[in-house]
């Protein structure tokens, strides 16, 4: 299997046909978000990297760009991105924010609340095969 730098346009695109893969089997999260994330001191391209999340329409939407009116925004580096999204460990998340890595504006109850979520068990294998793109 072939491996890219993460949020390279060659990971954003194997990333999209893995979530394809599973678009029949998305279920509503209890409590759904708008989020724009804005990834910093990216190794390649501009440099910054504006991403969104969009749980609303009952399945996890993550794409390049941002949305209009989200519910919250998160502003975070490259490393610490990695860590978070591909690494799938919410203690790494709580540490980052806590050391200033994760700045947020918006609701934070939003952002809180996707993490309290009980997670759906297909996650889990979606989650090893971004893992498993990611180099």
């Amino acid at each position: 299997m072939a491996t890219h730098p993460f949020l390279s346009d060659e990971w954003i695109e194997a990333a999209r046909a893995i979530r394809e893969d599973y678009a029949d089997h998305a279920e509503p999260m209890a409590s759904p978000v708008r989020m724009n994330q804005v990834v910093t001191d990216v190794p390649f391209g501009a440099g910054v990297l504006d991403a969104h999340l969009d749980t609303t329409s009952g399945t996890m939407e993550v794409e390049v760009g941002h949305l209009e009116h989200p519910d919250v925004t998160v502003t975070l580096d490259y490393a610490t991105a990695r860590a978070v999204f591909v690494g799938q460990d919410k203690d790494v998340a709580m540490q980052a924010f806590m050391a200033g890595k994760i700045k947020v504006q918006g609701d934070m109850t939003k952002l809180l609340a996707m993490f309290s979520d009980n997670v759906h068990p297909l996650a889990t294998e979606v989650a090893e095969r971004i893992k498993a793109i990611t180099e």
